[in-house]
């Protein structure tokens, strides 16, 4: 069971303030949601083969085919920052 203390971890991780009445709602609802899944494991699948993809597609990608690219100028030629001929991004600490 969800509580509203879970609800309001939920919202802390994700950073969102949650009011109080949005807290117990959505405790409601995940409750609900819950209880669903847990109907869903009542059901008998005996003799139901396991399925994957529904539909039976197999491979729908298409082949790999090498074609015309840009060359490395035409790549950065719009690039703000560039440097020895690459792409310059911002610093990721």
């Amino acid at each position: 069971m969800i509580t509203e203390k879970d609800v309001e971890h939920i919202g802390s991780l994700a950073c969102i303030d949650l009011s109080p009445e949005e807290t117990g709602l959505f405790a409601k609802q995940f409750n609900s949601i819950l209880d669903y899944f847990r109907e869903l494991d009542e059901v008998n699948t005996d003799g139901v083969e396991p399925t994957h993809h529904v539909i039976g597609l197999t491979n729908v990608f298409r082949e790999d085919v090498a074609g015309e690219s840009l060359t490395q100028e035409e790549c950065i030629a719009n690039a703000a920052r560039k440097e020895k001929g690459f792409i310059k991004g911002p610093r990721i600490v």
